[in-house]
């Protein structure tokens, strides 16, 4: 098993502000906007560099999908900010009829996603978000997995023409990819080779992923590990060829099992090629308050629960 090691923790919230940063300090045509959360969207430092580039608009999500949607129409980038539950659902109809639609070149990002927003309950834990952005046609989904990984996603969509749903968290968890990488919308990242079981996984999870490995090694069961940042368009090369070797798949997400990750791949697998596939993610439920350690654990999204799955599915494809 590969070995990946971190010196710092950072939260994926705080690579979104880094690479909005970045942004405005290099394409002129980056515009921003946000519905009253600019310190838990890390927006500050853009804002205070291009003042009259941002657009605080307050409590009003629907209304700063549809001004997003206007800003694209005089050649501008925006980049709307809320957390992923005000993101989604609460504007679903705005985002359907005024972006998605049409095209339009609005990039909505979208922060505290998942169970690990914690101590603020299950009315804030959104866990359908994924499945409902990726059903739109013509949005493309990113879900990055750490620090450095959200701030080179945040760069590169701004040269991505299209709406794009962007996804991170609030906690602070390891960084572990590099901080030059290149970031490639639609292509798979290998961070292990194996032969026994394939383990896709995305966001927070792939962390755990790379955890869960290690104990498989130590019990001989040699895992090849897939960080699906991307979930639309899916890679799906990178996903055929790796169960052309293992012969069975874990998919792993912060996410209802109905409509993630999982899902996307379970419907590749029944087009192509049919295998045994376990899900570790949350079992058609809302969440509930708590740690995000403490719910991550209850709901199954462990590294263990990896293993687990990983184990149950092995045993599946001797069967």
């Amino acid at each position: 098993m590969k070995e990946y090691s971190y010196s710092e923790k950072k939260d994926t919230r705080s690579g979104f502000g880094a690479g909005l940063l970045e942004l405005g300090r290099k394409n002129p045509n980056v515009v921003a906007l946000c519905a009253d959360l600019v310190g838990s969207l890390k927006m500050a430092d853009f804002i205070k560099e291009n003042p009259e580039r941002f657009f605080q608009i307050g409590i009003a999500e629907a209304n700063m999908m549809g001004i997003a949607a206007g800003l694209t129409i005089g050649g501008k980038i925006p980049f709307t900010g809320t957390f992923a539950n005000f993101s989604t659902g609460r504007v679903y109809d705005q985002i359907r009829q005024s972006i998605a639609y049409s095209g339009k070149n609005v990039k909505i990002c979208a922060s505290h996603a998942g169970l690990t927003l914690g101590e603020d309950g299950a009315t804030h834990q959104i866990l359908e978000d994924i499945g409902m952005m990726k059903m739109l046609p013509h949005m493309t989904v990113i879900n990055p997995c750490d620090y450095n990984q959200t701030k080179a996603a945040t760069i590169a969509i701004a040269d991505y023409e299209g709406p794009v749903y962007l996804r991170f968290g609030r906690p602070v968890i390891p960084v572990f990819t590099p901080a030059d990488q290149k970031f490639e919308i639609g292509k798979a990242v290998m961070l292990n080779e194996g032969t026994d079981v394939s383990i896709f996984a995305t966001g927070h999870l792939v962390w755990k992923a790379i955890l869960a490995g290690h104990i498989l090694a130590e019990k001989g069961i040699n895992a090849e590990i897939i960080n699906i940042h991307t979930i639309k368009p899916l890679d799906e090369a990178a996903v055929l060829a790796s169960v052309a070797k293992t012969g069975c798949v874990v998919s792993a997400e912060e996410h209802n099992r109905l409509g993630g990750l999982g899902d996307s791949i379970a419907q590749l697998l029944v087009r192509n090629t049919p295998l045994p596939m376990e899900y570790v993610a949350t079992d058609d439920t809302f969440g509930e308050s708590g740690t995000p350690e403490q719910l991550m654990e209850k709901y199954g999204l462990s590294e263990n629960d990896i293993v687990a799955a990983a184990e149950r599915v092995i045993a599946r494809k001797k069967a």
